[in-house]
């Protein structure tokens, strides 16, 4: 009784899922008959569901790499995203792009047309990945429960050849995936796209279009195992490499891989795909109508500067425009006054020691021209009031600009580092921070952990890293923790070992 009464509460979340579009699945009622349920399905038919990293380099050097928008966070129905309700509201004074695009879902439904276009995939992704054995290919791509979303040639390509039309030879790239629509997600199995259109923006677009079939089926989220060279096509796609989905939605329907990274994707049911870059247009004028609402800028115009304008000049103005011929400027040309009183003579030149201004203006010591042209920049009439500072003008002198292109080019060395130690086969291991729900006594033994993706937020925040040394130490901490936890004879040592003899070489010169 109490398992038929669990049973129904499920099926009316899953249905109010359906309606509300939530961002995660509540699993607190799921029971251990729902457990039974999905362990009933065997070893090979989770095999079947698995999309193959392990042999996916290949298919990653053929996919175009066309940066699209990321994905948005999940929106409740309460608080429906601002990008979405923002492009709703703007007409678009173009016609989709898309819907010239001649596309189809293939799944095998035993139609000698659909058969046709079967075989067509399984010779796409034979090609498209030379590693990937060929009937593990031909055992997912013609499995029943596989469906795959392919982009068909060009009504200008069919006038050019004819013969092509209905034949496997017309497809130019597709993605092979599972939904599991209990679950609300679906699994990418192969993506692919023919040699001959390669760059030509097909790889996105055909994410896209899945994103947007994906809602019409129910499904929440794409979920896929991607190697060291695919995960940079997955993340220009929207996915990431932090999981949302609750982990009970899909264990033990797809098989783990060692050496493969899980990303995951949620698909918001109120974005248009196919429409990203006039959406983020659309979101571009909204928020430069609520700048121009609260700037003052372009509220009050002033007259042109006159011939032979000087900051003394503007000084004395002033004081005579306000009646007071000792605030500002006095007669022997003092300009702006400082804290500690006026000086004789030039003061922007003279001032060394700063102050303040009766107006406020904060005055910097003066120890460069960049200094001094900052503060006859402010002298002009209306920078004050557009909002300009001291801090602004002297952020954009040569000294400013020159230690941020040293701090940039330190960003980018460690983020180059970071990468090359990604991208190697013992790498896994060291990607993500250890979880120390599942292992309990991590902490009792590592006082200090640290990962690639910590690792990686830090250089990316700013100043944590002031050398390549200071990375280093990091990364030889990193190696040590893996060693101090692991047993000398388990593959997680092992790849502790590599990787610190990887580290001796690419930081030999730091």
């Amino acid at each position: 009784m109490e398992a038929a009464l669990a049973q129904k509460r499920k099926a009316n979340a899953l249905a109010s899922l359906g309606k509300e579009q939530e961002a995660s699945f509540e699993t607190e009622t799921e029971t251990e008959t729902d457990r039974q349920k999905f362990k009933k399905i065997d070893d090979t038919d989770v095999k079947n569901a698995k999309g193959g990293s392990e042999n996916n380099s290949s298919n990653s050097t053929n996919l175009p790499v066309t940066v699209s928008a990321p994905a948005p966070a999940p929106a409740s129905k309460s608080a429906s995203a601002p990008g979405p309700a923002i492009a709703q509201n703007y007409k678009y004074k173009s016609k989709n792009s898309y819907s010239k695009i001649r596309r189809c879902i293939i799944q095998n439904d035993g139609k000698p047309e659909s058969m046709v276009k079967l075989i067509g995939l399984k010779n796409l992704f034979s090609k498209g990945l030379p590693k990937m054995p060929r009937d593990y290919i031909v055992r997912l791509v013609f499995d029943r429960r596989h469906k795959s979303l392919a982009i068909l040639s060009s009504d200008a390509d069919l006038e050019r050849n004819p013969a092509v039309e209905g034949t496997d030879d017309e497809i130019v790239g597709a993605i092979c995936y599972r939904a599991y629509h209990e679950m609300k997600f679906a699994e990418i199995a192969f993506c692919a796209v023919a040699q001959s259109q390669q760059v030509k923006g097909y790889g996105t677009k055909l994410m896209n279009l899945l994103k947007m079939h994906a809602v019409t089926e129910g499904v929440e989220y794409f979920i896929t195992y991607a190697d060291n060279y695919a995960t940079g096509y997955f993340k220009k796609q929207g996915f990431t490499r932090t999981i949302t989905m609750p982990k009970s939605r899909f264990h033990g329907l797809i098989k783990d891989y060692d050496g493969g990274t899980l990303m995951e994707c949620y698909v918001h049911p109120s974005i248009d795909y196919t429409r990203i870059p006039e959406m983020i247009k659309a979101q571009k004028e909204y928020i430069l109508d609520r700048v121009r609402d609260v700037s003052k800028s372009d509220k009050v115009v002033y007259p042109p500067l006159p011939r032979g304008w000087t900051p003394d000049g503007q000084a004395r103005a002033n004081a005579n425009a306000n009646g007071n011929g000792n605030g500002n400027a006095n007669a022997n040309g003092n300009s702006l006054e400082a804290g500690s009183g006026a000086h004789s003579g030039n003061s922007l030149r003279k001032n060394t020691r700063g102050g303040k201004t009766k107006t406020g203006m904060i005055i910097p010591t003066l120890s460069s021209r960049g200094n001094e042209a900052a503060l006859r920049a402010m002298a002009i009439p209306g920078m004050a009031e557009a909002g300009w500072t001291m801090t602004d003008l002297l952020a954009s002198t040569a000294a400013a600009k020159d230690n941020d292109r040293q701090r940039n080019h330190l960003k980018s060395e460690l983020l180059t580092i970071i990468r090359k130690v990604e991208d190697q086969q013992f790498a896994w291991p060291f990607r993500e921070p250890v979880d120390t729900t599942e292992v309990t006594d991590y902490l009792g033994v590592v006082k200090e952990p640290i990962d690639l993706s910590t690792m990686d937020k830090r250089i990316r925040k700013g100043d944590w890293y002031k050398s390549k040394q200071h990375l280093q130490v990091d990364m030889m901490m990193m190696v040590n923790n893996c060693k101090a936890y692991n047993d000398a004879t388990s593959q997680y040592f092992e790849c502790a070992t590599n990787l610190e003899k990887f580290l001796k070489v690419i930081f030999q010169d730091a």
